[in-house]
């Protein structure tokens, strides 16, 4: 298995591109089916979850076919199934959209229920009641969700909470439902935003994505388009705070300022300076920073998916902190790992209690999931001494490039088989 190795204690510096967000991809993706006609999407992260979803869409018939790393053709005519049931699908959260868009377009699906990362409870309650809302019937089976409509009409839904997945599995069924459809406490995500605007280019008739009411007039079809992908505002908030932890100077390119606002208004807070541009913004962090409150909140809130990346940055800044995550329960998980490390944290329930170390160590320590993982490389490039990371197959779900774009903020890091020990032998002797 491949793992991380890291030499800490060096300042990142340089300029850093961002790519699509992977959260927009997997749900325009399954979108995408809903047309008989070429669309191309560009601007496509090339990652394990996008490439996961991309074979289950051409298991079931639809034609796919990359122009380069980041852009693809979805050619859905062709579909010969609305069953979409694999190994490999059952390890991505994503998968569910399938369900929306082929319910819309078919008026049947039937999905795999959803893995993802263990982060804590992610029910689909709310996707249920917005399809059972629309007409559809719904059981869930031999760990299937089958879903099914003679036709599928307008209503009014009220999400008892806020939900990304639901609110844009609903959207997309609803697309082409007959009448209108009002989806109130909406999720107002950027991708939510994405999602809708994806749809719109094709066809569709919605309004009022990035508020917490969301119109749907149902149309016939969907045709052909070509759009672009927002920047991943997690990729982007990240390489912020990898900047922030190691002291460093880095330029993050091809983002949107306005979706980094709770990540920017926290550094401020904590004493990094950072600089907007039109699409890009530059983190500085001369000195050590300072403690800070957080608490994860639905968008525009602070993003629970750059929880662990702060309390990181927060375990080597001075004074205590505290971090309440009340997104997901299981979130905290890797803290054990941070301890390993030498941080001083103590978790009770949903909040984390952070008293700032003067530094960190290197250890090996092991990722269990996506966004942690990201926050152990941070741990690992601030730190004295050596840090391997292993499992980084959780990193790679959700970041293109990691460790290459790292190495050219002049992170020392390589990736290198666990069972190689020459080549681990010739890393540490090179990085001294």
């Amino acid at each position: 298995m491949d793992q991380y190795i890291i030499k800490g204690g060096k300042s990142l510096a340089g300029e850093v591109s961002i790519g699509g967000a992977k959260n927009a991809a997997l749900a325009i993706l399954a979108a995408a089916v809903m047309s008989d006609e070429v669309v191309t999407i560009e601007n496509i992260p090339d990652v394990r979850d996008i490439n996961v979803l991309l074979e289950a869409i051409e298991d079931i018939g639809v034609k796919i076919s990359r122009t380069d790393a980041h852009t693809v053709k979805v050619m859905g005519c062709r579909l010969n199934s609305v069953n979409v049931d694999s190994d490999s699908v059952r390890k991505i959260r994503g998968s569910y959209y399938l369900l929306g868009a082929l319910l819309g377009k078919y008026k049947t699906a039937q999905v795999a229920l959803p893995g993802g990362c263990n982060i804590g409870s992610r029910p689909i309650d709310q996707h249920i009641k917005g399809f059972e809302a629309l007409g559809a019937q719904v059981k869930i089976q031999h760990g299937l969700i089958k879903a099914q409509a003679e036709k599928l009409k307008g209503n009014h839904i009220y999400l008892d909470l806020i939900s990304v997945g639901a609110t844009i599995n609903i959207m997309l069924a609803a697309t082409l439902a007959e009448g209108q459809t009002i989806i109130e406490n909406s999720a107002k995500e950027p991708h939510v935003v994405d999602v809708a605007n994806f749809l719109n280019s094709m066809g569709a008739n919605i309004k009022g994505a990035g508020t917490d009411v969301i119109r749907i007039k149902g149309v016939e079809k969907l045709h052909g388009s070509t759009y672009s992908i927002i920047p991943d505002q997690i990729e982007a908030g990240t390489f912020m705070l990898a900047a922030a932890a190691t002291k460093g100077d880095v330029l993050i390119k091809n983002v949107i300022p306005k979706h980094l606002e709770a990540i920017t208004a926290k550094l401020v807070e904590m004493g990094a300076e950072v600089e907007e541009f039109d699409d890009a913004v530059r983190v500085v962090a001369t000195k050590k920073l300072g403690h800070t409150q957080v608490k994860t909140l639905a968008y525009p809130g602070f993003p629970t998916d750059m929880q662990p990346q702060i309390t990181t940055v927060l375990a080597i800044s001075s004074g205590t902190s505290i971090v309440t995550e009340s997104i997901f329960e299981n979130r905290f998980k890797y803290v054990d790992e941070l301890t390993k490390m030498g941080a001083s944290i103590k978790v009770e329930g949903n909040t984390a209690i952070i008293d700032g170390v003067s530094e960190l160590t290197g250890a090996i320590v092991s990722a269990p999931d996506l966004r942690a993982g990201a926050a152990l490389v941070i741990a690992g490039l601030a730190a004295d001494g050596i840090t391997t990371v292993e499992q980084v197959e959780y990193i790679e779900r959700g970041y293109e490039n990691f460790e290459k774009k790292m190495l050219e903020l002049g992170a020392m890091m390589a990736k290198i088989d666990s069972s190689n020990e020459k080549a681990i032998r010739k890393f540490k002797l090179k990085v001294g």
